[in-house]
């Protein structure tokens, strides 16, 4: 299957230049950009307590992602082609380490040698607004795709993007299909799970979108979003992003509020949550301090779409800290070592403390046990990542990272990880 996609897009690339004049195909191959990133990919992550029902998972791997962006036809409007080509290739796995998310596999557990996947996305441009209607990856507050481990998470299906207003951005999409991080196929939407507050099972084949986010100051954001889960959830973000100069330094806040409920005809049943998110900051002379509150309400967790990433301060390696009514406290440091003189070297710790957790839909043997005793959940997060970009010589723009991860809960099983990522982009 992804073969075919990769030729058709290899055939319509080739067809679109043979019928354009010549100074089109000037415009249309003359802007053209590619680039190919390597990610070389080692996870591993220890689970503890008799309660966990696989003891490790650990798998390593190497990812190819090839992209290629063609220029715009001249013209009032301007239409062109982008493409995608991913590969990984499994190094390392087994059925009793396998499903850390980096490769797919299959009803015996065992990861396959390699996949591959590819989309295409035809783009058209009319003054300040863009058009795309096929594969989008898009990161925005209601629908973040998901690229943390070794390829990204694709959707299909059509998107508008207009800055023809000043100020204003506005966003609208379509959404009728999902290939997951570690899936070649297209597959219907559904919810995050959540630890049992969902069903990971009952799907949707439509997600609509809309955006609003106008900047009245250059430092000013303020952001209005919705969208809508065909027949499972409806929800709402209000977002205010604002930054200053104070003293030496730069003082920074950003406060996401979220809201979802059920729709259509509630194939997912109750969804009842409220979550505000903040972050509060201040950077000097390569130091960045920050922090914040979140606080979740209502009848059930934080709702989100399956596979993608929840666009809260609090999300983590291991956990979310977004479940039926948690409160969550978030402390962060990063430095950026060319402050002393040593570009590409970067390093941050964050900590983040739940409590208050209702344990009634987390369906997990201690949150259970938990429940009975009519006591609340608490967790703790603890997450380093250090990244060096190598300035120069032979390796010059290799980038080393590790990132280490420690999670302790009550109602769920407590866990050790460890992520080692080499990268290496190239452009042409």
């Amino acid at each position: 299957m992804t073969t075919i996609n990769t030729q058709r897009a290899s055939l319509m690339l080739a067809a679109l230049c043979c019928v354009l004049q010549p100074a089109a195909q000037a415009a249309f191959l003359g802007d053209a950009k590619g680039s190919m990133e390597l990610r070389n990919f080692y996870f591993d992550r220890d689970f503890h307590g008799d309660t966990a029902t696989q003891s490790r998972r650990g798998e390593w791997a190497q990812g190819l992602i090839l992209q290629l962006q063609s220029g715009f036809t001249p013209g009032l409007v301007g239409f062109g082609l982008d493409a995608v080509g991913m590969l990984g290739i499994k190094l390392d796995s087994s059925p009793d380490r396998s499903g850390t998310g980096l490769l797919p596999r299959g009803a015996d557990k065992r990861a396959p040698d390699d996949y591959s996947k590819a989309v295409v996305t035809f783009k058209a441009k009319l003054s300040k607004t863009e058009v795309r209607v096929g594969g989008l990856n898009p990161v925005l507050p209601l629908l973040a795709s998901n690229n943390s481990r070794l390829l990204p998470q694709w959707f299909n299906g059509a998107q508008v993007v207009s800055k023809d207003l000043d100020k204003f951005t506005f966003t609208g999409m379509d959404i009728d299909s999902t290939k997951l991080r570690d899936s070649t196929d297209s597959e219907d939407l559904t919810a995050t799970p959540q630890q049992g507050a969902y069903s990971a099972t009952i799907t949707s084949d439509r997600l609509y979108y809309a955006g609003i986010d106008y900047q009245p100051l250059k430092n000013l954001t303020l952001s209005l979003h919705a969208s809508q889960l065909e027949d499972l959830f409806q929800r709402n973000f209000a977002g205010f992003k604002f930054r200053t100069e104070m003293g030496p330094g730069e003082a920074f806040t950003e406060w996401r509020y979220f809201t979802a409920k059920e729709t259509g005809r509630e194939l997912l049943g109750n969804v009842d949550n409220r979550t505000l998110s903040t972050n509060f900051g201040y950077s000097i002379q390569g130091h960045t301090f920050s922090g914040g509150y979140q606080k979740g309400s209502g009848d059930t967790a934080y709702a989100s779409v399956g596979g993608t990433d929840t666009y809260l301060f609090s999300e983590q390696q291991l956990s979310t800290f977004s479940l039926e009514n948690e409160r969550v406290w978030m402390m962060r440091y990063d430095y950026n070592f060319a402050a002393l003189g040593i570009p590409g070297l970067t390093f941050n710790v964050r900590y983040v403390k739940g409590d208050q957790v209702d344990p009634e839909h987390v369906s997990t043997v201690k949150a259970k046990a938990l429940q009975a005793t009519g006591g609340e959940g608490d967790e703790w997060e603890r997450t380093t990542d250090i990244t060096y970009l190598i300035q120069s010589g032979t390796f010059k723009n290799v980038s080393l990272r590790w990132r280490n991860s420690t999670m302790r809960s009550n109602f769920t099983a407590p866990a050790d990880e460890n992520r080692v990522i080499v990268g290496y982009t190239f452009t042409f």
